[in-house]
Formats: structure tokens, sequence, C-alpha cells
């Protein structure tokens, strides 16, 4: 079994982001919120406008462990989140099928940004690469393992760092200079 990688590359993310807009706004709007709020798809896609839309916080009882999460919606992803809700209802789902009135499955979201990212050239890939490029980039910005491990409910700092995939080169290049 292949495990997804973050998306380690900026240039690449924004290639992910003008190849899904190309396609649906829809689907850009799933990348965005999904590598900007670190929440797992199966937390994403039942999303409902009100659970967003003049907000600050998204709170949700997550799927997987049945805790309940407070995440702050940054700046940028509110002004979004308004942009794309405008013509939207209050109860409808922020990713809705085409075809039915429920939200995109798991599957089609894999078929979706895989396809996207396939186009633009990201290999290991799959839904819970949008969780793992929030975690590698937050981790990145800010260093500190033990508030990333708390956001992702991680029992210890390693797990963490092993789950965004700070690898050995990573960890070699930060060693690299260091002298005491």
């Amino acid at each position: 079994m292949q495990t997804v990688q973050p998306i380690r590359d900026k240039y690449l993310i924004e290639a992910m982001k003008q190849e899904l807009k190309k396609v649906s706004y829809r689907n850009y709007f799933l990348f965005v919120m999904g590598i900007n709020t670190g929440l797992r798809i199966s937390d994403l896609l039942p999303l409902r406008v009100a659970d967003v839309k003049d907000q600050t916080h998204i709170v949700i009882k997550e799927t997987k462990t049945r805790k309940i999460k407070r995440f702050l919606i940054n700046l940028e992803l509110r002004n979004l989140i308004f942009e794309y809700t405008l013509n939207m209802h209050m109860n409808d789902y922020l990713f809705p099928s085409h075809k039915t009135d429920l939200p995109i499955k798991r599957v089609q979201a894999y078929k979706i940004l895989s396809q996207a990212a396939n186009n633009v050239g990201i290999k290991d890939f799959g839904t819970h690469s949008l969780r793992k490029t929030f975690g590698f980039w937050h981790y990145t910005m800010h260093k500190n393992v033990a508030l990333l491990q708390d956001i992702f409910n991680h029992s210890s700092p390693d797990i963490t760092l092993r789950y965004i995939g700070i690898n050995q080169d990573i960890v070699d290049k930060s060693l690299e200079h260091f002298s005491l």
C-alpha cells in the first residue's frame, strides 16, 4: 500500500488550485478548505453552509475520534467562504453532488483530487494529502510539533512528525549546520 504524502512545494499547491478551478469552483474550494483546516475528508464532506458561513470557527464532532473539534477559520478562508457561499442556502451542503441532494462521497473526492494531482505531476497523492499538507506547512512555519500533535489529536510527537512526512532528509538538513 502506498503512503500518501503532503504537497511540499508551494508551486504545486498553486498548480493544484488552478487545475481544480478549471474544472469546478466546488473542487477548488474543497482543496483549499482541506489544506487550510487540516480536517479529514470524512469531516469536510458533510459540512453545510451554516457550519462555516459568518463563523470564526468550525465546530464538529470528528467522524474518526468522535471528539468535539473547534477549529479557527483564518481570515483568508473566511473571505473565500463568503464568496463561495454567496448564492447558497444555510442548509446546503458545501460540497454538493451534481447528481443527488447529498454531498459528494469520499470516492468522488478522491477521483477529483487525484486526477488534478496527476495532471500537475504530484505523486503519492490521496484525499489524506490535504490534511498532511496542512500539517507539513503548519510545522514548517511554526516548528511546534506539540501544537500540531494537539490539532491532530495524535498520541505522540513522533507519530505527528512521521504522519506529516518529516522524513530523514529533513532531519539531516536540520542537523547539517547544527554545531555546539
